[in-house]
């Protein structure tokens, strides 16, 4: 079975034009091609368990209001920049929403234990021989 994870839209979320940050051109203080995306996870048409593990990240794009925002400024074109946003909260989305396998606990294999039972023999010997000579 191949996991397909929910993927947004840009429907779903917010854009907010800004400054980008460092250093430019001349250009550079005229334009907001920087983009902040704010996606507000508890008005969200994910599922339940999704939303709660998107909550509960510990990851400072997420407010105390459950609402992810993500800053992307790497191109000079607005429309890449909320591509790349985009493209970043459904690859969170994505990480968060897959499935967590169960552990199932295995057991060591007998030639294993028979290994650790020979090599904790042998170094007790090796103890055992450092103890006091006796009188003969």
């Amino acid at each position: 079975m191949h996991y397909k994870p929910p993927t947004l839209t840009e429907a779903d979320v917010e854009f907010f034009a800004i400054r980008a940050q460092g250093a430019g051109g001349q250009h550079v203080n005229k334009v907001s091609s920087a983009v902040h995306l704010r996606f507000d996870v508890r008005q969200s048409v994910l599922p339940e368990e999704v939303q709660a593990k998107l909550l509960a990240l510990k990851d400072r794009r997420v407010n105390s209001d459950g609402v992810i925002v993500i800053k992307a400024q790497n191109s000079r074109s607005q429309h890449a920049n909320r591509a790349e946003a985009l493209a970043r909260l459904n690859q969170l989305v994505a990480e968060v929403a897959k499935p967590v396998r169960v552990r199932k606990p295995t057991r060591p294999t007998l030639g294993s234990v028979k290994r650790r039972l020979e090599g904790k023999a042998q170094r007790s010997q090796v103890k055992a021989m450092r103890g006091k000579v006796g009188e003969l």
